[in-house]
């Protein structure tokens, strides 16, 4: 199971709990199409997922020294340098000298004013090199955010810590790790528009660079709900999807978040990039102890920790691992319905999903987190959930079958009730999908029914 709730960020993205009423229930909305069936283009939808990824789209930006590079996977690069600033490293003291480029996004009007806004990028960022995430926004009443930052990234741990920055907010909203949210939705403010900016960093006089190929960000105002619908069941179909579990790494390099038992994102991210075919390589692999199992884990545990978060369940940063393998996209969004789910499931798509529950509220896991990812790679005929569960105690015992009415409540909500018969939070269908960098017609529109573009 992943960690408990961090101090830094308000329970896994729902709304305040501080304006939530005990005992009060929300209608969700009826998102995606049925599998197979011509996507709505996600009408009516509580969610606005946009992304820069094509030549046009980086064209449009405003450049300070980044450079739009055409071809295959088009990008942004560094250009000739806009100039040097010094980071200091808040993880190591150590401060350096970097060159830098950056890149402003146009503004992006929310089709969904949105209580939350998460960002996600894809990146190669090579020795010597990393970038800074960052979002400004615009409020529903036309005031302006401060520039906030959503991460300060790379692919490695040799020249800076991966980290989140805590104690931003403007008293109006706050950043939670890697979310954006407004402080009280009560209010009635939203976000209406945001835009971002890319900071690409290289040491001075190099010649290599980061190459962006993917910059969005995921706004989103789901209603508040103890409880959703119930889906209709409309697929049976199983992906073969590679089994790992957390529990097997208890214990090992405790650094990374106490070792393997927190490991729920990690693990799953790289069930998925497995099964699209992303594998390490002995010399990757060769740091991680030869007595450990399935070290490629421990691999993924390392290369997703954030050091401000002390942990390795930032979503963004998970989707950005996943993306440093050859042709694969990362995002991380939010899903309306198990029928979303299936779209993508009929395309070949698996998907990680975070939930949180109590031990009784889902039959047969044995366990309750209040933050949880797992695999979802199928449905069976009656329309129950087919899981990899990485809260197992082997690799063998990963797969579990899951009742579709509970999973689908536990992963759907955005309140619940603790151990303690608190008012806390849930994801309200938060979603991790990677998939390949060149869909194929039937991926693409099974991604854009579920709006992902």
């Amino acid at each position: 199971m992943s960690r408990a709730e961090q101090p830094s960020r308000r329970t896994v993205l729902a709304v305040a709990v501080a304006a939530a009423v005990a005992g009060g229930t929300g209608t969700a909305t009826a998102a995606g199409a049925t599998a197979g069936a011509e996507p709505d283009e996600t009408a009516g939808r509580p969610v606005d997922n946009h992304a820069w990824i094509t030549y046009s789209d980086w064209r449009a930006g405003t450049a300070a020294g980044a450079l739009a590079v055409a071809g295959s996977r088009p990008g942004i690069v560094i250009g000739a340098p806009a100039g040097t600033t010094e980071y200091t490293d808040p993880h190591t003291g150590t401060t350096a000298t970097w060159e830098y480029a950056t890149w402003t996004a146009p503004v992006h009007p929310l089709a969904v004013p949105s209580t939350e806004v998460i960002a996600s990028w894809n990146a190669h960022t090579p020795a010597g090199t990393w970038i800074q995430i960052e979002l400004q926004g615009t409020y529903s009443d036309g005031t302006a955010t401060p520039w906030y930052v959503m991460g300060r990234w790379a692919a490695g741990d040799g020249d800076i810590k991966r980290t989140s920055v805590d104690d931003q907010t403007d008293g109006r909203s706050t950043v939670w790790t890697d979310t954006f949210a407004i402080d009280d939705p009560s209010t009635g403010l939203r976000l209406a528009a945001y835009r971002l900016r890319l900071t690409l960093y290289r040491k001075p006089g190099a010649k290599n660079t980061p190459t962006v190929w993917r910059l969005g960000a995921m706004g989103s105002d789901v209603p508040d709900r103890f409880t959703v619908p119930a889906s209709t069941p409309g697929l049976t179909r199983e992906l073969i999807v590679p089994r790992y579990s957390q529990e097997i790494h208890k214990g090992q390099y405790p650094e990374y978040d106490n070792g393997g038992e927190a490991w729920c994102s990690p693990t799953s991210s790289q069930m998925i990039i497995e099964y699209w075919g992303g594998r390490l390589t002995q010399e990757q692999l060769a740091w991680v102890d030869p007595s450990f199992a399935d070290p490629q884990v421990c691999h993924a545990a390392r290369y997703t920790y954030d050091y401000q978060y002390a942990g390795c369940g930032n979503w963004p940063f998970n989707a950005a691992y996943a993306a440093t393998f050859k042709d694969l996209q990362g995002v991380v969004t939010r899903l309306g319905s198990l029928t979303d789910l299936e779209t993508l499931i009929a395309a070949g798509i698996p998907a990680i999903t975070s939930q949180s529950f109590l031990k009784e509220e889902l039959t047969g896991a044995g366990y309750g987190t209040s933050g949880h990812l797992m695999t979802v790679i199928g449905f069976t005929a009656e329309g129950d959930v087919i899981a990899n569960d990485p809260a197992s105690p082997d690799d063998a015992a990963v797969r579990r079958v899951y009742k579709r009415r509970e999973w689908e409540n536990i992963w759907l909500r955005t309140k619940r009730y603790n151990a303690s018969g608190k008012v806390v939070s849930g994801t309200g269908g938060v979603c991790y999908l990677y998939f390949p960098a060149c869909p194929t017609p039937r991926q693409r529109k099974a991604l854009a029914a579920v709006g992902v573009r």
